[in-house]
């Protein structure tokens, strides 16, 4: 596997990743509100059980902020505070709920507070006020309030996380493209184009698409005629003439050798051929592009 697409899964991965750590997340406050108010009709219920009523209503709780919930009842009720706080201990304990908290029983007439107690974390710590005293039959609310516990913050740092990995991603999907783009604008520059291939002489190399193909300098020498000639048959003996016996060298079978690795090394473009033309010599056929 090359680098690009290693970088572009590596990306991909870590953007899934995120996503799902950010589901999640907010699947777990959902579920956490669903089971403090579940804890919260419980408690409702058991009251008014002890109010002798297994009939009326216990009104949707309501959700103030991330850690504060509001139980209302149909009808008014009598309130027990020993009782009270009883209940909810055991309630919020079933439903494994935050063990530190406030309650708050209001008047709905006033909203005043009418009692009010608040767990800590060790019994000598709780603040458990008029044990014994019995609110009168009337219309309350209870308000719960979680202390000490963390806010709903929404994870910003994965929500950049997985923007960065996404943005990654797509940079490394299309990096290929990018690359060519850039490669052929400034191969375009300096190079000599044949079909999608860029010939750089001086340098003794082709170019395509990023990718450095060296050329001997025989090579380049050939390269260089076929380029002059594009689509023209070349004979053998200017070839030889050309390359090799202007030096004062030429061994027999040089000229098909040559010609045979320049083919190869070609051939990374399809639309260029180096055909040998039976009895006569060579040529470089080059297919127009639209690129």
């Amino acid at each position: 596997m090359n680098t690009r697409k290693l970088f572009f899964y590596g990306s991909l991965l870590i953007a899934l990743l995120s996503a799902l750590l950010l589901l999640t997340y907010q699947n777990n406050r959902e579920v956490e509100t669903a089971l403090t108010k579940i804890a919260l009709r419980d408690v409702g219920n058991k009251l008014l059980l002890a109010n002798g009523d297994s009939t009326s209503l216990i009104l949707p709780v309501k959700k103030s902020n991330d850690s504060k919930y509001q139980l209302t009842f149909e009808k008014e009720l009598t309130i027990h505070p020993d009782s009270l706080v009883s209940i909810v201990e055991n309630s919020f304990k079933k439903a494994n709920l935050h063990p530190l908290y406030q309650i708050e029983v209001k008047q709905c007439r006033d909203f005043e507070v009418a009692y009010s107690y608040q767990k800590s974390n060790a019994i000598s710590k709780d603040i458990i006020p008029c044990s014994g005293r019995i609110l009168p039959q009337n219309c309350y609310s209870i308000e719960v309030q979680f202390v000490n516990l963390k806010p709903n913050t929404t994870p910003y740092h994965w929500i950049l996380l997985l923007i960065i990995s996404l943005f990654a991603a797509i940079y490394f999907f299309f990096k290929k493209d990018i690359v060519k783009q850039q490669t052929k604008e400034n191969l375009s520059e300096n190079g000599i184009a044949i079909g999608k291939l860029q010939f750089y002489p001086e340098e003794n190399k082709l170019m395509t698409e990023g990718t450095e193909i060296s050329l001997s300098k025989k090579e380049v020498e050939l390269l260089t005629l076929f380029v002059a000639n594009p689509n023209k048959i070349i004979k053998r003996e200017e070839l030889s003439k050309k390359v090799w016996e202007d030096h004062g060298v030429f061994v027999g079978r040089s000229l098909d050798t040559y010609i045979s690795k320049l083919r190869k090394k070609l051939s990374e473009d399809e639309s260029i051929k180096l055909t040998n033309v039976h009895g006569i010599g060579y040529v470089l056929e080059v297919k127009e592009t639209n690129s």
